[in-house]
């Protein structure tokens, strides 16, 4: 990082950390309007912040230094930006519109156009009654198998847009190796109308393919071993044509993606299959649109203080950097955005949780913040007691709908009353004072008021950022998805790392796949004293329970 800017940043930090957020409404009494932006229907208040004029300065000065909006062209134009993996980067392109976008001189649009009419075809398909399953019954289930960035945001959007389903059609999600899982989905569904989707690029991801290959089993046990079937009942979403036809996947029902589509970003390619058949191809054809707008918006608004995924960035790093607040609560109030924060979870702190830079030097500065979060009015009666009153300061991003046509008036009502109230009671807090006034005013006595008021001081100036959306469809959906998309990738220029490779989770990968051996063996070769301790007793266990049964 450049270290003028820094030293700049740092200076104003030790000024504006002197004033609290109600002495900055005091200073500007247009502050709400100063600190708000609003993009083709979404809102975004972020006056709620440890911020000014000043900051927003420096910030952007900062981002000019770091060739932000060179980069943002990179990304767009296919230039190999994931230089870990020597890759494009190219999540953008599958909702694109543009007849060419290159990569290597090749260009990709036709590829990916094709993919988006052959999801379309197969929609058309299923939902028609064209294609049916072995009996000649409706497909009426869907379950995707697939783990990561094909559970997550398949999860999410198909959650998200319920009231947009398919009449008749539901769906499930397995993801975990867990056989709890597996068998609890598989109990409640028909074999005759369910369709399985198998999402793995390589047709080799263990967990996925192991709960596949389970599937696959309890299939033929079901259908007296018909081998026939699983190509009306099982579709790939994969690249690997040899794994998937000897699976039984008949190859026209293979759907492709690409080396250029991270996991956590590929619910816009074929992974986002399952969705379309949840919700119909026409309302997944809206998500890319919802999407290709916020593309449109973050590539095009060459003022970066009036681009929505830059602020918001950027306002992370002056948290995460200047004043050490190393933890983001993301809190929708609205119950279909409950997964919401899971897929943030994976899509920042996947993409950004690095300690090197570009180059391979380690960092001496904070990357990617624990980011976590639930529904927020329901976190409101769990963990927001830590986040009033806690010793931590947790800036938060709210997120709400203005309207929603699936629930009523009173309710959405008191919905964004207590939204906007959070908000305000974070930053506002209560005093020593008011807290003992209204205590005495309720007729407890002096001396009991002044003890208990102790402990009802709010300290407030916590910040947070309140987005809104005009409601939660396929399209507006769509946009806030790739907000946090960009918002991730701003921040990931700034601390100057890969956003787009993952290398921390192979580690892991590898080692189980040797303890599996031991288990599978049952000798145990070399580990360090717990792990050897850890395997012997499960190994121990397992007998025992063997014994047993």
């Amino acid at each position: 990082m450049p270290s003028s800017v820094i030293d700049a940043l740092k200076a104003h930090y030790q000024q504006l950390s002197q004033l609290t957020l109600l002495d900055l409404f005091k200073q500007n009494p247009q502050r709400a309007k100063d600190f708000t932006l609003e993009s083709e229907g979404i809102y975004f208040d972020f006056s709620k912040n440890n911020i000014n004029e000043q900051t927003l300065e420096l910030l952007l000065n900062f981002a000019k230094q770091q060739n932000l909006a060179a980069k943002i062209q990179a990304m767009f134009n296919g230039e190999k930006i994931n230089n870990t993996e020597n890759r494009a980067v190219l999540h953008t392109a599958l909702r694109s519109n543009k007849e060419s976008i290159l990569v290597d001189g090749h260009n990709v649009m036709p590829e990916i156009k094709a993919v988006r009419a052959q999801m379309a075809e197969f929609c058309r398909k299923i939902h028609s009654g064209e294609h049916l399953g072995y009996t000649g019954k409706k497909i009426a289930t869907i379950v995707n198998i697939g783990i990561g960035g094909s559970d997550l945001g398949p999860v999410l959007i198909c959650q998200a847009l319920k009231p947009y389903r398919v009449a008749g059609m539901n769906i499930h999600f397995i993801s975990s190796v867990d056989g709890y899982m597996l068998n609890d989905i598989l109990a409640d569904v028909d074999p005759e109308t369910t369709l399985f989707v198998v999402a793995s690029k390589t047709f080799t991801t263990q967990e996925t393919m192991i709960n596949a290959h389970s599937t696959r089993s309890w299939f033929l046990d079901k259908t007296a071993n018909n081998t026939a079937a699983i190509a009306k009942h099982f579709i790939a979403l994969s690249t690997n044509t040899q794994a998937v036809e000897a699976f039984g996947i008949a190859r026209e029902n293979m759907f492709a993606f690409w080396d250029f589509v991270g996991g956590r970003y590929s619910s816009w390619s074929a992974i986002g299959l399952s969705i379309a058949l949840y919700i119909g191809y026409d309302n997944f054809d809206q998500f890319l649109s919802g999407a290709r707008v916020m593309d449109e918006h973050f590539s095009q608004t060459a003022d970066l203080r009036k681009n929505l995924p830059v602020i918001l960035g950027l306002i992370g790093v002056w948290y995460n950097n200047f004043y050490d607040y190393h933890s983001l609560i993301i809190s929708p109030y609205n119950t279909r955005l409950t997964r919401f924060p899971a897929y943030i979870q994976q899509l920042e702190m996947e993409s950004n949780g690095k300690s090197v830079n570009k180059a391979g030097e380690p960092l001496d500065y904070a990357t990617c913040p624990v980011v976590w979060g639930d529904s927020g009015i329901n976190g409101q009666h769990a963990y927001y007691q830590l986040l009033h009153q806690g010793t931590q300061v947790v800036p938060m991003d709210i997120i709400v709908a203005a309207s929603d046509k699936f629930s009523n008036k009173e309710h959405n009502d008191i919905l964004w009353s207590n939204a906007i109230a959070q908000a305000e009671a974070f930053m506002t807090g209560k005093s020593y004072e008011t807290a003992k006034a209204e205590l005495l005013a309720q007729g407890v006595v002096q001396e009991s008021a002044s003890e208990i008021a102790k402990h009802k001081v709010f300290s407030g100036n916590r910040p947070s950022n309140m987005i809104i959306l005009p409601e939660i469809n396929p399209h507006y959906l769509g946009m806030l998805i790739a907000l946090y998309e960009h918002k991730v990738f701003v921040q990931g220029v700034i601390w100057d790392i890969n956003t787009f490779d993952q290398m921390g989770v192979e580690l892991g990968k590898a080692l189980a796949k040797k303890v599996l051996q031991d288990i599978e063996s049952r000798q145990i070769s070399e580990h360090d004293g717990s792990t050897v301790a850890i395997i012997q007793h499960y190994l121990n266990q397992t007998t025992q329970n063997k014994l047993k049964s």
